[in-house]
């Protein structure tokens, strides 16, 4: 089986030890890598992982322009980048054309670390300029063990971004909202030609049941193989999808195809 983990992150080599060191005495939670790329690539390799997606984050305005650089010069050799933007950045619009000029894949958002929810107002300006470029939104989703006890990026901001931006093709991390397994259901599963959801590091938080039935809603060409590493092993999320009653052709799905599917034209050989 081939592999494309659509959700990892790594850090700069000078900053990898520090981040990681202080992500995880918040979250209690053991790195699964050094935090470096280098490190993540190992990881990757271990697992037998072709190709994967690199997500930065920008937690003030200021870090943008510097992380959407630092993403572009490591891309490559298998490893793909999405930039980018803060909500509250003057030059947000701008940024986004810019990450589309580096090469980069699309624009990573996290509601809890920006202190934003995916449906205000104020980002549907960020929104329409990505659609128009042609990039990804890659979104957080539901509760998150590093950050304040409030859930911003819920299933039902997805459904009201996935209606008012039909071009926008959105991807909601942890299926689409980790820990509100039934709001998936109810709001979002199956119902957005526009939306995908990716499974990564909801190995240990969510009933094969449940997992399985939402994958069943969404359909299996909607949904994105992930791991989140180094929050979690990849082949934690390698064996909870292996282990559901899902066809050989569902898997190839979730486990690379509808991933090379997105990523064309930037897909290349590993």
């Amino acid at each position: 089986m081939r592999y494309f983990d659509f959700h990892t992150h790594a850090f700069t080599d000078e900053l990898a030890q520090r981040a990681l060191s202080g992500l995880a005495k918040t979250s209690g939670i053991s790195p699964a890598t050094d935090g470096t790329v280098d490190g993540l690539r190992r990881k990757l390799a271990e697992n037998g992982i072709e190709r994967a997606m690199l997500l930065p984050v920008a937690t003030k305005p200021s870090q943008q322009a510097t992380i959407n650089k630092w993403a572009a010069s490591v891309k490559g050799g298998g490893l793909y980048c999405c930039g980018t933007v803060h909500p509250d950045a003057e030059d947000a619009l701008d940024e986004v054309e810019r990450i589309k000029s580096l090469g980069l894949c699309g624009v990573k958002f996290h509601s809890e670390y920006q202190k934003f929810c995916p449906d205000e107002e104020r980002m549907f300006p960020i929104y329409e300029k990505i659609a128009e470029l042609g990039l990804l939104a890659v979104f957080h989703g539901g509760w998150d063990p590093y950050s304040e006890d409030i859930i911003r990026a819920t299933p039902q901001s997805f459904a009201a971004v996935a209606e008012n931006f039909p071009k926008l093709k959105i991807i909601a991390a942890h299926l689409g909202g980790m820990k509100l397994w039934n709001d998936i259901e109810k709001y979002t599963a199956g119902r957005y030609d526009n939306l995908w959801f990716d499974v990564s590091v909801i190995a240990r938080y969510i009933e094969d049941e449940q997992l399985f039935r939402i994958i069943r809603m969404q359909g299996a060409d909607k949904v994105l193989f992930g791991s989140d590493c180094p929050w979690d092993d990849p082949a934690n999320e390698i064996a909870m999808i292996e282990r559901l009653p899902l066809t050989d052709s569902e898997k190839e799905l979730i486990f690379h195809k509808n991933a090379e599917e997105l990523m064309y034209p930037y897909i290349s050989s590993p």
